[in-house]
């Protein structure tokens, strides 16, 4: 059955991916906390696509959308975003609509609150399953858009250089599709914390490290260490660890002031490496900037 190795090889990790997981999520910080909405002070257009365990059969697939703005002469940030998550027979689609709350903390430092209401459809097909027993009544009827409403929150404090996160995505149980019993499972709360900060090491080299921790109830709390650094405000290499599962190599090219495209690559460190030949992630975001502004100070964020 789908992802049999991962259950011999990798229990903990899929069980705890309930949420997707992102090696570039310093970019996609909408998809996890609302309190991020607006917070670059533009109108940001984000597109994404992860492929991962790349030679697994029915591995997941993930396809993200998202645009977030602040509104003019206010406090107050808008997102919206687009989720599409394949894991073998399950296809889950999920909107997000994001609010956030600004208040200057100091001249260099602000505070945002945000809040997420989200909508899920989920589907799956039994009959993409190699199943055993075909008499077997749990999987005689396939899931048709099950719908599953669901609300966040979050706080993200921030400057032009450090940001630093908390938030809960969902607050309630969802009906998720769990390869491991080949049924629907509920999702438990996901606790992130996300944080990073740029160094000017010279004129034309920025360093930035960062991380995201996601802790869930009953699984092993997933870490990402990251480290990058940007060359001449256009270039971005960096590697990335995450706890027990993956070494990743990132890169970026900032095109304009408008256009930034990235990549990302993770090798598993686990049995599941015998198994694919890694994961690939893709981004491409647009920021709607005046030709007479300039980020005097990269945030990579």
């Amino acid at each position: 059955m789908l992802l049999l190795l991962a259950t011999l090889g990798n229990v903990n990790q899929t069980f705890a991916q309930q949420d997707s997981q992102y090696t570039n999520y310093m970019y996609n910080t909408i998809n996890v906390n609302p309190a991020y909405a607006g917070s670059r002070g533009v109108m940001s257009i984000f597109g994404m696509h992860r492929t991962q365990w790349v030679g697994l059969e029915g591995a997941p697939v993930t396809n993200v959308a998202s645009l977030n703005t602040p509104i003019e002469n206010s406090n107050i940030g808008l997102g919206v975003s687009f989720v599409n998550d394949r894991i073998g027979p399950s296809d889950e689609n999920t909107i997000s609509l994001d609010v956030s709350y600004t208040v200057n903390t100091s001249d260099t430092y602000k505070l945002s609150f945000g809040v997420k209401g989200t909508a899920n459809l989920l589907n799956v097909d039994y009959n993409k399953l190699d199943i055993y027993d075909q008499t077997d009544i749990q999987f005689q009827n396939n899931i048709d858009n099950r719908f599953s409403p669901n609300v966040g929150a979050g706080v993200y404090f921030h400057s032009d250089k450090l940001y630093a996160g908390l938030s809960v995505p969902n607050f309630l149980d969802t009906d998720h599709f769990d390869d491991n019993i080949a049924a629907t499972a509920k999702e438990r709360m996901h606790y992130y914390f996300i944080g990073g900060y740029v160094f000017d090491l010279s004129s034309s080299v920025k360093f930035k490290p960062a991380f995201l921790s996601k802790v869930v109830t009953g699984a092993p709390l997933q870490m990402d260490l990251t480290a990058n650094f940007m060359f001449n405000e256009k270039f971005v290499l960096g590697t990335a660890y995450r706890w027990d599962a993956a070494f990743s190599g990132l890169a970026g090219f900032q095109i304009n002031q408008n256009w930034m495209i990235g990549y990302a690559y993770d090798a598993e460190t686990t049995k599941l490496a015998n198994y694919n030949s890694g994961s690939h992630e893709i981004f491409l975001r647009y920021e709607f900037k005046g030709k007479s502004e300039r980020v005097a100070s990269p945030r990579f964020f």
